[in-house]
């Protein structure tokens, strides 16, 4: 699917002529007279970038950007301002609504498609981000699109790469005012210090003495520790086409020597803003995937999780011929509990109960809560003596010491019944061993609780 490019302006012979040179470069575009049309349009999730023109009748170029980066809905699509304006000034008035660029008429051709390109490109990652994101509404989290379009962009951390000592004092001076700044001059040692560094976004002089900056550029780009840190590259106007290639193999930005600090200051700004979002829509992302597979009260795996997987530990043991092994626990009398102290005080002691298991067991095993009080253990690689070990184990680790309620204020004596079983050569399927265990439960309930019983021989 091609690009969806929005171009904004009040006169029909400029949106006539962009139309034109962008559809020959394959993209689909539509156009806008003004800016409520325009905002209209991104509401509806129809553009993937916006070329805005800033003298309009009405509301003007700065405003709309404004409008756009200030929405949840709309703030992660790229606006590049397109105007006749050349003064610094300008500049800084656009990136301080929140533009992603600026670009002056008479537009090159070449540059405008190079970035529009790259700025198409960082908003396919973040539309893939925010269609994950958005499940997290349904799971209970906090809305991640309003939480990351509210980024402010300041205090960032900055890595500044530059090996001449006057510019990177005047740039760090600049940008220490808002930011946290380091600096390098060594190539090499700038890759090891971007990857452990944790940084928002990273300048790049491509005028380096011992170090081709673009390719430095390439390599901060393909590192997994750096792919998503925004990269700035800083050059000289005669270095046009490779800042051009630098757009293309994946540098966010650019700035051009003689460096003004308002504009480096907001070109900064804007990319932290952006990295942060990003991040934001991650994390969330990673917060509903643990969410559709962790039980929120334990920490421990759910039913659903534990079922499918399971299902594939059980398979893989049989295809090796592997032992496998599953303990069925569940807490003795936890009614009780919660009778006598409140539903709050057994959730305190499954959470323990939860935490003492976890710690008698090893990373390869597969802990889950199948719901209320019981939990099932499913140990890879386990005979089943070793497995009996292992449950007398946690049968010890839980009775040994009162769990604390009321937040430390009281604590209560807990035991825990424990059925054990194997995978059995007959057996075609997880379930005929779970059976077992279950079966070997009951009779730990039924004969006192606190013990560990075996499921019966075949």
């Amino acid at each position: 699917m091609s690009a969806r490019v929005l171009v904004v302006d009040d006169i029909v012979t400029n949106l006539k002529l962009l139309e034109a040179k962008l559809s020959a470069e394959y993209f689909d575009v539509t156009t806008a007279l003004n800016g409520l049309d325009a905002l209209a349009i991104c509401e509806r999730g129809e553009a993937d970038i916006v070329l805005l023109d800033v003298m309009m009748p009405g509301m003007n170029g700065f405003e709309v950007c404004r409008r756009l980066k200030g929405g949840a809905t709309t703030a992660h699509i790229p606006v590049v301002m397109v105007t006749a304006l050349d003064q610094p000034s300008d500049r800084l008035k656009g990136l301080d609504a929140g533009a992603d660029d600026f670009l002056t008429k008479p537009l090159d051709d070449t540059a405008l498609f190079a970035r529009v390109r790259s700025l198409v490109r960082l908003k396919s990652v973040t539309d893939e981000l925010r269609n994950r994101a958005l499940a997290s509404r349904r799971l209970g989290i906090a809305d991640p699109l309003a939480a990351a379009a509210a980024e402010t962009g300041l205090n960032g951390r900055i890595l500044l790469i530059e090996d001449r000592p006057s510019v990177t004092e005047r740039m760090e001076q600049a940008l220490s005012a808002f930011h946290v700044v380091e600096t390098e001059a060594d190539p090499h040692q700038a890759l090891i210090r971007a990857a452990e560094g944790d940084f928002d976004s990273i300048l790049v002089s491509l005028d380096l003495k011992s170090h081709d900056g673009l390719r430095l550029c390439s390599q901060l780009r393909s590192l997994e520790r750096t792919r998503n840190v925004s990269v700035l590259m800083l050059g000289e106007a005669e270095d046009r086409g490779r800042i051009l290639r630098g757009l293309e193999i994946g540098a966010h930005d650019f700035l051009i020597r003689p460096v003004d600090r308002n504009e480096l200051l907001a070109r900064v700004r804007t990319q932290v803003r952006r990295k942060r979002f990003t991040d934001k829509l991650r994390d969330s992302v990673q917060s509903s995937m643990e969410m559709a597979v962790m039980d929120q009260l334990t920490g421990l795996h759910n039913r659903r999780f534990m079922d499918s997987r399971m299902a594939a530990m059980f398979d893989e043991s049989a295809l090796r011929a592997r032992s496998l092994a599953m303990l069925v626990l569940d807490v003795d009398r936890f009614k009780t509990v919660n009778d006598t102290w409140g539903h709050d005080a057994g959730d305190e002691v499954l959470r323990e109960f939860a935490d003492r298991v976890r710690s008698c067991t090893r990373g390869i095993d597969l802990v889950a809560r199948m719901g209320g009080e019981e939990v099932v253990v499913v140990l890879p690689d386990t005979t089943l003596e070793a497995a009996c070990t292992i449950a007398e184990r946690i049968r010890e680790r839980v009775e040994a010491e009162e769990f604390a309620i009321h937040g430390n204020t009281r604590s209560v004596p807990v035991t825990v019944s424990i059925g054990v079983a194997s995978r059995r050569a007959g057996d075609t399927s997880s379930a005929e061993m779970m059976k077992r265990a279950d079966d070997a439960l009951y009779r730990a309930k039924a004969s006192g609780r606190n013990r560990v019983i075996v499921a019966n021989a075949a």
